[in-house]
């Protein structure tokens, strides 16, 4: 009786492998005949997609079931020479593709606005990513007809217009990626009716108003990112109260004013929270509960809190609440995992000045506690009167001194200049000059994790070492100065440049900076980042996409007789078009992006040109936020030119 049921088994299985073998034949001829269409008008290479092969079992990224296509994975792929010289989102033959359920397209430049017809015909999808696609159009409202789709992918492109109110009819919509496009409007109503919502982000954008109440229905949601948008408004206090399952809360560069949430003080699986660049106001909770969890780190910093430092702040394992108005005496219970540079606390360091400080708290009817004893002297008795003759001399006297004085300090000030200018050139000649961190942009404090989702693939360390053959000599491309820059060729044989970032010689939080950028910023004009490997500690490596044609001084007095396929010289349209992608890339750093950005490193090694001699604009690890033209602001842009303006590079790629 055993045997006989162990008989059944395997001929079971053997009809389940037979039936699999089937399954790796396309049987549709219309959808073969799709697949083709789509390799012709996407212009993919036959590496990937062999003509002679079936589709099914031949074809990389094609995934089938019961002989037809459910998916389609065409990410990072490259195009034949002739398909990259005019890229365009020409999708048309996914409309025979009936049963598709999944479409990734990211990091695969499909320029080009999302057909009306994708909301009418693709009604199996499920997954759509488009990330980093460069499309660019409004969202159309056929969206809201693919009741099937889990997951939405549409960050990094150039999307404008308003998010479609008929994202909300998505019943099973687990997954919503608007970030970093150009969206505006506000944020509908309607995305509260996602009652399966684990992860909305939506930063990176120019959304305005406030946020609807209608967010406090999304139960499920875990993760939630509306940084870097212009929302206003006082927030309300039990807004955040019914999303028990948040872990991740990012909302700040924003205007929010009024009083801090307070249910964001006692939500147990809250992790990290970034509320800062607001206009936040009001006290400390004196809350001695261990709601919020131990580990979690809450950024309030670049707000309007003021009052006296509670207990509220041994609760997480870090809390920046710098450039606040905090007054009195720091409390015995404040240790390292509290930031309080810029407030008008007393007795330590880098505070906010005296007069500052008062003006705050007399603008809103309070006392402030400057430390200072408030016990009555007696006025000290006025001099007798001085004769007229006395009074004019003490007054030329007093001009007199005034004048040398400031002249003294004038030279002293230009001595001071001329000397950091000095060894800022000397530590560049060097080779081990390394651009400060950024006013404004400092990175999170060692050991605090960054989202990397967005910040493309993690590489391992085995993975950097294969792809640059151990960092051979002749991979080396570039010292910058912020890190080595290596010609390497990944696994299928995508050519990338990997940033080598010495911690011992740079800055560790140098790395971060970057990091930070390129979470925040995404742009058509911008050198793509494509991963980066963090698991070694001493050393840390970034990715970015290869430029063929290197960048602006290596290319722009090249020969034009050569045959070997090498640089040629470039005419005067190509200049223009080089000119105009420079604008454009500046542009978006300082008038599109909020806030706006400064770069403070560019020059002709650092306007990269792809295959189509596009800018790509590179050397962004000093890029910081712009701020109010302040003498100290004025100064470090003076020495910066300085610093530019003696080094010489030639290098290809970002430094």
């Amino acid at each position: 009786m055993v045997r006989q049921q162990w008989r059944v088994v395997w001929v079971i299985i053997f009809l389940l492998l037979v039936d699999s073998t089937f399954e790796q034949s396309l049987s549709s001829r219309n959808e073969k005949l799709a697949l083709l269409q789509l390799r012709t008008s996407l212009g993919l290479r036959a590496k990937e997609w062999p003509i002679k092969l079936d589709p099914c079992s031949g074809w990389v990224g094609v995934h089938c079931s019961s002989g037809r296509v459910v998916g389609i994975n065409i990410s990072r792929f490259k195009r034949t020479r002739i398909g990259s010289q005019n890229p365009q989102f020409s999708v048309d033959a996914l409309q025979n593709l009936t049963r598709l359920t999944t479409f990734n397209a990211s990091f695969f430049l499909l320029p080009g606005s999302i057909p009306e017809w994708f909301g009418h015909r693709m009604t199996s999808l499920q997954v759509l990513d488009l990330t980093a696609c460069s499309v660019t159009g409004s969202l159309p409202a056929s969206l809201g007809n693919l009741s099937s789709l889990t997951e939405i992918h549409l960050s990094r492109n150039g999307l404008t217009g308003m998010v479609p109110t008929s994202l909300g009819q998505l019943p099973n919509l687990s997954f919503l990626d608007l970030s970093q496009n150009a969206l505006n409007g506000v944020i509908p109503p309607a995305i509260g009716s996602l009652s399966k919502l684990r992860f909305l982000n939506l930063s990176g954008n120019s959304l305005s108003s406030s946020i609807p109440f209608d967010i406090s229905n999304l139960s499920s949601l875990t993760v939630l990112d509306l940084s870097f948008n212009t929302l206003s408004g006082i927030l309300s206090a039990n807004l955040f109260l019914p999303l028990t399952k948040m872990k991740s809360l990012s909302m700040d560069h924003n205007n929010f004013t009024g009083s801090f949430p307070a249910a964001l003080w006692s939500m147990p699986a809250l992790q990290f929270l970034d509320a800062s660049a607001n206009r936040f106001t009001g006290n400390l909770p004196n809350v001695t509960s261990t709601a919020t969890a131990s580990t979690a780190f809450f950024n309030l910093s670049q707000n309007e809190f003021y009052g006296y430092l509670s207990t509220v702040v041994r609760r997480f394992s870090f809390i920046d609440l710098s450039s606040n108005y905090f007054e009195g005496k720091v409390p015995s219970f404040v240790h390292g995992n509290v930031s309080i540079n810029r407030n008008c606390l007393q007795n330590v360091k880098s505070q906010r000045g005296g007069s500052e400080c008062s003006s705050f708290y007399k603008a809103r009817g309070l006392v402030f506690d400057s430390g200072q004893s408030n016990t009555t002297q007696p006025l000290p008795t006025p001099p007798p009167p001085r004769s007229s003759k006395s009074h004019r001399k003490t007054i030329i006297l007093a001009a007199v001194l005034g004048g040398v004085g400031l002249l003294i300090a004038l030279i002293l000030i230009f001595s001071s200049v001329l000397l950091i200018c000095k060894r800022k050139s000397t530590a560049t000649q060097r080779g081990t000059g390394v651009g400060p961190v950024p006013t404004g942009s400092t990175p999170p404090p060692s050991g605090l994790s960054l989202n990397l989702s967005s910040l493309g693939d993690a590489f391992t360390y085995q993975q950097i070492l294969q792809a640059t053959s151990d960092f051979k000599i002749e991979n080396l491309m570039k010292n910058g100065h912020s890190g080595d820059l290596f010609r390497g060729l990944l696994e299928g044989g995508v050519p990338v440049v990997i940033k080598r970032i010495d911690l011992e010689s740079v800055k560790k939080e140098a790395y971060l900076v970057e990091l930070g950028f390129f979470s925040k910023a995404s742009h058509a004009r911008i050198v793509p980042l494509l991963g980066h490997c963090l698991e070694n500690e001493n050393q840390k490596f970034l990715v970015y996409k290869y430029m063929p044609n290197g960048d602006l001084s290596s290319s722009l007095f090249k020969k034009n007789d050569s045959d070997d396929g090498s640089l040629q010289s470039l005419d005067w349209i190509t200049r223009l078009k080089i000119a105009i992608g420079a604008a454009e890339a500046l542009s978006y750093l300082h008038h599109e992006s909020t806030p706006p950005l400064v770069h403070r490193d560019v020059q002709s090694s650092s306007i990269l040109l792809d295959d189509k001699f596009e800018v790509r604009l590179g050397s962004l690890s000093e890029v910081c936020a712009q701020e109010v033209d302040t003498h100290q602001n004025r100064i470090s842009r003076l020495l910066r030119f300085q610093q530019t303006s003696d080094q010489g590079s030639s290098g290809t790629l970002p430094s």
